[in-house]
Order: C-alpha cells, then sequence, then structure tokens
C-alpha cells in the first residue's frame, strides 16, 4: 500500500497542496502528528508538529523559531475526507482559528472569512455549522482549562 498522503485544501483563496514534505510521526484511528518546516519562509517560525484529532475536526500545531522555542499554538477548525484506495487524508480548513501564545494570550482569527465564504457559497449552511460547533469544542477545552488535553499528543512523543 502507498504510504499516507496528506492534501491541504484551503477554501480562500482556493487551493489544494500536497504536504509532500511532511514526515508522519505516528498514524492511528484517532490522530495522525506529523513534523514539517515551513512551505514559504516565515518571519516568526521556521518548523514545527501538527496533530490532526481526526474525530474532533480540530488541528493543532506547535510552530517553533529557529531555535526551537515555541513561538505559539495555532488551532484549525478542519473537515477530514479520507480516500482508502489512494491512502490520502484531505483536510480542509475551514477557516476559523485559535492561536494560543505562550505568555496565555489567545485569539481567535478568520471568522470574518468564514462569514465571507458562506455568503460567496464556497462552503454549506452545514459545513458552517459543523466548524462552529467545533469551535466552540475547542474553545470550551481552552476555556476550562483543558488545553492540554489536545497537548499530550505532542508530550507523548516528546515534540
Amino acid at each position: 500500500m502507498e504510504p499516507l498522503k496528506i492534501y491541504r485544501k484551503r477554501i480562500i483563496p482556493q487551493e489544494i497542496v500536497l504536504l509532500k514534505d511532511d514526515v508522519i510521526v505516528k498514524a492511528d484511528d484517532d490522530i495522525i502528528v506529523t513534523k514539517w518546516n515551513t512551505l514559504k519562509p516565515k518571519t516568526g517560525f521556521s518548523h514545527g508538529c501538527s496533530c490532526y484529532y481526526l474525530k474532533k475536526g480540530v488541528k493543532v500545531s506547535k510552530f517553533y523559531r529557529e531555535d526551537n522555542s515555541l513561538h505559539y499554538w495555532y488551532c484549525d477548525i478542519v473537515d477530514y475526507e479520507f480516500d482508502r484506495e489512494k491512502n490520502t487524508l484531505t483536510v480542509t480548513d475551514l477557516l476559523a482559528d485559535v492561536i494560543l501564545h505562550p505568555g496565555g494570550e489567545m485569539q481567535v482569527a478568520d471568522l470574518d472569512e468564514l462569514a465571507d465564504a458562506l455568503d460567496k457559497g464556497l462552503i454549506t449552511p452545514g459545513l458552517m455549522s459543523c466548524c462552529l460547533r467545533r469551535l466552540h469544542y475547542l474553545l470550551s477545552l481552552i476555556y476550562r482549562d483543558k488545553f492540554d488535553r489536545l497537548q499530550s499528543a505532542f508530550n507523548d512523543l516528546g515534540l
């Protein structure tokens, strides 16, 4: 069987990119953990790791600076489509993001883009509802000081 290939699908701008250089560290029915370098040079960070929570619709990424210090946690609300025949996972970014900085500051981002996507017919009302429920799940964990549940996969792998 072909090794698993992961694609990132964006709604705005519309694109699908094969994450060909991502290294899969762990994969099971619940999570996929990858390590990666940025696709394009960035000013604040150079590499990181991501955990795709397949049953939660959340992708949590740990962004590192060049010196391996933590830049921030970046959480994407996503949808997954797995093609067993091709052994591919397409991860659709549903636009809503949560950024957690090491000092405790939190930002919820791109809700305006989510609304634009709905207005332009780029997502269905059902997918919008799904996105908002997943965002609520993530924010509930953070507000209840339970984000460590999503960090445990990284800690277990020494990432």
